[in-house]
Formats: structure tokens, C-alpha cells, sequence
């Protein structure tokens, strides 16, 4: 991506989060970037496909993150660890686009809104497929349910945009860390558990 795309995106998210979607106009993004409108309209067919390219850079993330967890690791345990590691990263590396995203996604336009929700859907189902996996391979408890467990942990993660903050008690990558032992250990069987290889997905208590 180029260097003005970045900039353009990154004025119009610090516009959104102070004033609103409806509140900035392309005249004012242009202006406060420092470019031009041809550069502007070289990148973005409107400002509609601003706000929708703002909402798909994290999405984005997180499924090539979920699809490279599934190709790195054969067990749902440690495919389930990846995927909350990366996931909770998101809200340190996107926070901007995020808090963008939950305040101005009810302005997305249709054939926006219908693609990205096409990839949030895509992302649910990985989690699903995952805790069915887990649950058919011995590894979490065969009484959970899925869609219901799966809805909790993307509630759960996707919640800190409303506390996250960079300077704040813990590290995302200690966050991180709680999400997965808090998660890992209701989800997995007591076999599961004292597997050797999964130990170092706890947090130590000693």
C-alpha cells in the first residue's frame, strides 16, 4: 500500500473519531493529509470506499492470521491459542480502525456492509469449526455448546475496543495470555490439560 493511501486513511480515521462519518468531507481529508483530490479519488472511488477499506484492514488481518494458525498447527488446541493471540493483537495494532468501525459502521453502504459482514461471518465459522474439532478430537468437553461457547469468546475478545488502552495496566501480550487461560481452560477436557505440549498455554501459578 502506498504511502499516501496510509496517510489518507490515517487522517480520515482521527476526522471520524472526532467528528463523525457525516461530520468530514472529502475537501477536509484532502486538506488535512496534504494532498490532492485526484490523489484522493487515484486511491478511493468516494468516501463510502474510505470508510469500508478503514473497516476491512483489520478483518482482513485477523482471517489471514486464523487461516495461518489452521496451516501451522494440526491440533483445534493449538489452532484455538493462535487465533486468540493474534486476534487480541488487533486491538493494539487497529484500535483506530476499530473504535471507527463500531462508532460509523451503521454508515457503510450496502454492497459494503454485505462484504464485510460476509467476513466476519467467514471468521465465526472458523471459530465453530474449530470447537467442533476440538470437541470430536477429545480435546474440549464434549458438553459445551459450540455456537453458544463460540459466541462467548468472540463477545469476550471483541469487547476490549471499549477498554483496551496501549498504556494501560497490561501488555497486549500479557492480555493475551489471560484471554487464552481463561478460555483454554474451560474449554479443555482434564486429559487435555496435562498435555505437556499445551502447558505452556496456562498462565504459571506457581
Amino acid at each position: 500500500m502506498s504511502q499516501l493511501k496510509d496517510k489518507i486513511i490515517a487522517t480520515a480515521i482521527e476526522m471520524f473519531e472526532t467528528y463523525g462519518y457525516h461530520g468530514v468531507t472529502v475537501n477536509q481529508i484532502v486538506e488535512k493529509s496534504g494532498t490532492s483530490k485526484g490523489g484522493f479519488y487515484h486511491h478511493f472511488k468516494s468516501k463510502d470506499e474510505l470508510l469500508y477499506m478503514i473497516h476491512d484492514y483489520f478483518i482482513t488481518y485477523v482471517l489471514e492470521k486464523a487461516d495461518e494458525a489452521i496451516q501451522t498447527y494440526t491440533t483445534p488446541t493449538e489452532r484455538l491459542q493462535a487465533i486468540i493471540q493474534s486476534w487480541v493483537k488487533v486491538f493494539d495494532l487497529y484500535k483506530p480502525h476499530l473504535s471507527v468501525f463500531y462508532q460509523e459502521s451503521k454508515y457503510l453502504k450496502p454492497e459494503y456492509d454485505e462484504i464485510i459482514q460476509k467476513k466476519r461471518d467467514e471468521y465465526r465459522d472458523i471459530i465453530f469449526n474449530i470447537l467442533e474439532e476440538g470437541v470430536k478430537a477429545g480435546e474440549f468437553r464434549p458438553n459445551i455448546s459450540v455456537k453458544i461457547t463460540g459466541m462467548a469468546i468472540i463477545g469476550m475478545v471483541n469487547w476490549m475496543y471499549k477498554w483496551y488502552k496501549k498504556d494501560g495496566e497490561k501488555t497486549i501480550e500479557e492480555i493475551g495470555e489471560i484471554f487464552t487461560d481463561l478460555i483454554l481452560h474451560s474449554l479443555l477436557t482434564k486429559e487435555a490439560k496435562e498435555n505437556p505440549a499445551y502447558m505452556s498455554f496456562f498462565i504459571d501459578e506457581s
